[in-house]
């Protein structure tokens, strides 16, 4: 797929503006400091880039607010007392240094106890984290995915979870394959679920356009809900958060 980057100013705002071998316009705006990027379809000049842009100004600007309220954690340390967030509970980590094994585990219902060596660094010690948050997620995603592939009416041939800086999911089409982001594990199960269904959907309708929505209506009408809860979880220090599109 070909494509072309630019950079707009419109009314005050930054645009980046990505050109592709699409069909329809989508206008996206990323956490944490509420960027705004539109991929624009090949046919389309500056100036119809510009009017989509300026006809969802009150959008974009809503949703930047939106993020500059939201909770920010800052650099996280690993460190015992620490705040971390697992199916958007808070809880407090609590690291154990013994010479026995090393484990991560919920403890009750207000502790991860993160079990470690004497000489275990900072990096090692997210390391150990992510895997366990992986490990959770994936201990989630086989029911979820079993629940709704009869109700949206596709077949996932394959998920996997990775990192990604913009997107909570995507996926491959052609494959019937779909990516989550890692992040989800801190998130609501109820997140979580939106948007492997949203992904689903996508398996069907490539685009965020009349028929997607209207998909997504009828398989899961508290959707927007769902949506709006996960806009409103606290941000990661990191950027690889999802964007609200228009």
């Amino acid at each position: 797929m070909s494509t072309d980057h630019a950079r707009m100013e419109i009314r005050g705002i930054a645009v980046e503006v990505v050109r592709k071998d699409i069909k329809h316009l989508h206008v996206g705006v990323y956490p944490p400091e509420g960027r705004v990027r539109v991929a624009a379809p090949l046919r389309l000049d500056d100036d119809a880039v510009r009017l989509a842009v300026i006809s969802r100004l009150a959008w974009i600007r809503r949703r930047r607010d939106e993020f500059q309220r939201q909770d920010r954690q800052s650099q996280r340390e690993f460190v015992s007392g620490e705040s971390h967030y697992f199916e958007g509970r808070r809880y407090r980590l609590d690291v154990v240094v013994s010479d026995g094994p090393t484990a991560t585990r919920l403890r009750n219902a207000g502790w991860i106890e993160m079990r470690i060596r004497p000489d275990t660094g900072r990096d090692a010690r997210e390391a150990m984290l992510y895997h366990w948050y992986r490990g959770r997620l994936r201990e989630r995603i086989p029911d979820i995915v079993a629940k709704w592939e009869p109700r949206v009416g596709v077949t996932v041939a394959d998920w996997r979870i990775r990192r990604m800086k913009t997107r909570w999911g995507t996926c491959n089409r052609e494959a019937g394959r779909i990516w989550l982001n890692s992040e989800l594990a801190k998130k609501p199960v109820s997140c979580l679920e939106y948007v492997v269904v949203h992904e689903m959907v996508h398996l069907i309708e490539r685009g965020h356009n009349e028929r997607f929505r209207s998909i997504l209506d009828r398989v899961l009408p508290n959707w927007r809900h769902r949506l709006d809860a996960l806009a409103r979880e606290p941000l990661a220090n990191e950027t690889w958060q999802t964007c609200a599109e228009a």
